[in-house]
């Protein structure tokens, strides 16, 4: 089976009816998680960014609380999990500073955990790369939040 382009499948979605939309997004929300959790978000938390926000900071917290910080290779896997979550929440949000704020986060809560992880060279590696990511995406966007998020990220080197 060879799969239609985007602009395809588009011309074809806008001469359905609303009824045969209906039961396609159903059907398709059905099939795989992810998509489910984008219906989810794009039907009831686009429109209030900051509650979505608050929302994945919740969850994260609650991952963070849940770590066996037993040794740092258990560690690392949950630091893992956690943040392929975050780029997966981020990629619903079509927003730059919602990625960022949920980076920021997840680095505030890195230089808070107990044992540090700045004593183990992965997780200090893979704290560094975060910095770097979250300053690369910082560039693009207006220079008012660029300013607030750049005074963040200096918070967080001083660490």
């Amino acid at each position: 089976m060879k799969i239609a382009s985007i602009v395809t499948i588009k011309k074809e979605l806008q001469h359905l009816p609303k009824e045969d939309l209906l039961g396609l997004c159903l059907r398709l929300g059905k099939f795989k998680k992810e998509n489910k959790a984008l219906l989810t978000y794009l039907l009831f938390e686009a429109h209030d960014e900051d509650g979505y926000v608050s929302s994945v900071k919740s969850t994260l917290d609650e991952l963070f609380e849940g770590m066996n910080t037993d040794s740092y290779f258990y560690m690392k896997k949950t630091i893992r999990k956690i943040l392929r979550q975050i780029r997966t929440y981020s990629r619903y949000s079509s927003k730059k500073s919602t990625e960022i704020e949920l980076l920021l986060y997840f680095c505030e809560r890195l230089n808070e955990l107990h044992p540090s992880i700045h004593r183990n060279r992965t997780l200090n590696n893979l704290y560094e790369r975060q910095i770097i990511s979250i300053k690369k995406k910082i560039t693009g966007l207006h220079e008012d939040l660029q300013y607030d998020y750049s005074m963040q990220l200096n918070d967080l080197k001083s660490f």
